[in-house]
């Protein structure tokens, strides 16, 4: 089967849980509904009663018959069945109802558990694992969880079925029923022999369906750049190749399931031809066994196997179940990589930061920053510059805590930043990301998203902040523009724009600017300058940048190099010294100073 199952490897937080665990885990969602699940234990009781008093009645009304027929003792017999039957089935849908009920609600709670956990996880899990796949847990394998649930009441309710039909055959042929309760471990040795090889199918199958949602999440988010590059027949390639395996598994869990189905049934007719024959013998040898004992006889030789065919035929449903909670709760338990030692109160900040020794690598292959120091003053700008992978970005993420350093310390006006309250810390941080991210709605609406308690006043001031507010004169519906999925309806310089206003309605006490005028015209890098002047003042600034005119205006300009800093100092100074920073500037930035433009551009 190894064929089948190429690059279906488990995620690196999946976990092993044994039935029991699973089972207990299950058990703790139900718990706050122990007076509903109370209730349709007792329907299930009833309905289990009603069930088993049909045969019964049935057998009963046989011997009356067989005796002494007359028409009211047949119709008072079928009246007592019709009976029966509709307090069964009415008892059974009261019973479904509540458990629907509450099934729904612990999928809903599991759900939001899973999904809590999911926006808990620092950015390191989702730079490892495909975002389609941790989709498909939080939506399909919660809703999936709920067929354990149904499958064991459903089970539960023919196996009492099967305990009060054993009592009342002990008092009418003791010898049979053991006869028919020595058959019952057989079943279950059969039913339980596809247990573990249906686990490992069933987890198949839905790690496959995990990839190819998250082959084609991933394929639809880079329609742009495939249909740019005409590779939409290679996209396609790829989706059948995964769509093929998916067949391959689907078909070997078909098989593999099914088989139980046929070997339960020719289980069940030799049972039955054993069982038909020790009771012929019986009706002979002992007048105890009537012919409505017999008929009883033969009818629960099916009540004995039902369970059993149930567990064999719904058994690739309940490892669904089963596989379904254990990534869910495997991705609850995931470990997160950014740790907190302590939860201490944030109330104000001055914005000092420094960095002691750190040490911080992505994987154990190559170290991004080695024994890093570095203090910055309250209110002071930074400018981080270097080559790519010099470790400028890197920087800006462990002090936004989205990544966890391996040894060394970082402070932050004085305090460990592994002991504040990440919520509360994070409340005074602000990010400008180089590409930004716009949720659907409007401009209004994405610039509100940093403080939703904001007013249409507060907002507007925001977005005016910046360069007057030109740029949303721009827009042609103003702040109330819709951006699209993913900011689509605006241009990048329009999301950067955006993006800005929301961290100056913020107003955050630490500013991060990333490379956001990376990828802008000059008319919109301008507008983005003004707005960084008003937003930069009076708080600490750290300023990734690949521009000019966001650089020389810093107080000090940090030069790194392989994640160790080589030179620091302004603009003016570090230019006379002629060392890397020198060479940056005429590599990047000297052809966006306005000497080289005033040279050059008229020659041109």
């Amino acid at each position: 089967m190894g064929f089948i199952l190429d690059g279906l490897d488990t995620e690196s937080y999946d976990r092993k849980y044994s039935d029991r665990e699973l089972v207990r885990r299950i058990l703790s969602y139900f718990r706050p509904y122990t007076r509903q699940m109370a209730g349709a234990s007792v329907l299930l009781l009833l309905n289990s009663i009603t069930g088993t008093g049909g045969p019964i009645l049935i057998s009963r009304a046989i011997d009356i018959v067989a005796e002494r027929p007359t028409l009211s003792t047949i119709l008072l017999m079928a009246g007592g069945v019709l009976l029966l039957g509709v307090l069964g089935w009415v008892f059974n849908y009261i019973r479904r109802a509540i458990t629907a009920r509450v099934v729904g609600d612990v999928v809903l709670t599991l759900r939001e558990d899973a999904f809590d956990a999911t926006i808990r996880h620092d950015l390191s899990f989702f730079d490892e694992h495909a975002s389609g796949k941790i989709v498909s847990r939080v939506s399909s394998d919660t809703q999936d969880f709920s067929n354990v649930v149904l499958l064991v009441l459903d089970l539960a309710s023919q196996i009492i079925l099967v305990i009060i039909l054993s009592v009342w055959l002990f008092n009418i042929n003791a010898w049979l029923t053991l006869a028919l309760l020595g058959m019952t471990p057989f079943a279950v040795l059969i039913a339980l022999s596809f247990r573990r090889l249906a686990r490992r199918i069933t987890q198949q199958a839905r790690r496959i369906t995990a990839k190819i949602n998250a082959q084609i999440q991933e394929s639809i988010s880079g329609i742009v750049v495939a249909k740019s590059f005409r590779q939409e027949a290679a996209i396609y390639e790829t989706f059948s190749q995964n769509n093929r395996q998916a067949y391959r598994i689907g078909i070997r869990r078909g098989l593999t399931l099914n088989t139980i189905f046929p070997v339960m049934s020719i289980a069940s007719g030799l049972s039955i031809g054993l069982l038909f024959y020790l009771s012929g013998l019986a009706t002979r040898v002992s007048s105890a066994v009537t012919p409505g004992n017999w008929y009883l006889f033969m009818q629960a030789v099916g009540f004995y196997w039902w369970p059993m065919m149930s567990i064999a035929s719904f058994w690739s449903q309940f490892q669904d179940g089963l596989s379904a909670a254990e990534r869910v709760f495997a991705l609850i338990d995931a470990e997160p990589r950014v740790r907190q030692t302590a939860a201490e109160p944030v109330t104000e900040l001055n914005g000092a930061l420094e960095f002691r020794n750190l040490c911080f690598s992505y994987n154990d292959s190559e170290k991004v920053l080695d024994e890093f120091s570095l203090t910055i003053q309250p209110r002071e700008t930074i400018a981080l510059v270097g080559h790519t992978g010099a470790g400028k970005s890197s920087i800006a993420r462990l002090i936004t805590r989205f990544y966890e350093f391996q040894c060394g310390e970082l402070w932050v006006d004085g305090r460990d930043v592994r002991t504040l309250d990440l919520g509360e810390y994070r409340h005074y941080l602000g990010l400008v990301p180089q590409e930004p991210f716009l949720f659907s709605g409007t401009v209004r609406d994405n610039i509100r998203y940093a403080r939703p308690t904001a007013s249409d006043d507060e907002v507007c001031a925001a977005a005016t902040a910046i360069s007057q507010g030109e740029w949303v004169t721009a827009l042609t519906n103003g702040l109330d523009t819709d951006v699209g999925e993913r900011g689509a309806n605006l241009s990048m310089g329009q999301r950067q724009l955006v993006a800005l206003a929301r961290v100056v309605l913020k107003n955050p006490v630490i500013f991060i600017l990333d490379e956001a005028t990376a990828s802008v015209d000059p008319f919109t890098e301008t507008q983005i300058q003004e707005g960084l002047e008003t937003l930069m003042r009076d708080r600490t600034a750290i300023v990734i940048a690949h521009r000019l005119s966001t650089v020389k205006n810093a107080d000090r300009i940090i030069v790194l190099d392989h994640g160790r800093i080589i030179e620091e100092g302004t603009h003016t100074a570090l230019l006379a010294q002629g060392g890397h920073y020198a060479d940056l500037y005429n590599m990047y930035f000297r052809h966006q100073s306005l000497e080289y433009i005033e040279t050059f551009a008229p020659a041109a």
